[in-house]
């Protein structure tokens, strides 16, 4: 049987250095991919012709499930509601939630389900369109 004799390795610093940057560049390749995948936002424009008369009452059920939400629930991301200016029945709202999960889960919770029953019968027409969100920009601090 013939023992091998342990060879002396050299410690070469720049080879360690370049060795820890690649594999730091790979962690955060990969990394950055991975939560990429992962955050595929669901937005949502959803537009809504109320009927007039009952237009406070609307707003009001409206206002009480987004902002009930928003609070309770971590897959719901924002929120905006806004009507028309020469006709005030015609509501747009910009929906964005964490993904597809969320949403699912969102339609499916109690304070949903109370502003379905309540507005059904003052909403005239909905028309839900899924767009996909080019860009955003907001001042800091909003």
């Amino acid at each position: 049987m013939k023992i091998l004799k342990p060879t002396k390795m050299q410690f070469s610093p720049i080879k360690s250095l370049s060795t820890i940057i690649i594999l730091y560049t790979l962690i955060l390749l990969f990394s950055n991919t991975t939560m990429a995948q992962e955050k595929i936002q669901m937005v949502r424009l959803a537009k809504i012709k109320v009927d007039p008369l009952q237009l406070d009452k609307y707003n009001t059920a409206l206002k009480e499930q987004m902002t009930t939400a928003v609070r309770v629930e971590p897959g719901v991301l924002t929120y905006y509601a806004v009507a028309d200016k020469n006709d005030p029945s015609q509501i747009t709202i910009l929906e964005i939630y964490a993904d597809t999960s969320a949403y699912k889960s969102h339609i499916e919770t109690m304070h949903f389900k109370k502003y379905k029953e309540t507005v059904k019968d003052m909403v005239q027409a909905l028309e839900l369109i899924d767009v996909n969100l080019i860009a955003s920009a907001k001042k800091e601090g909003m």
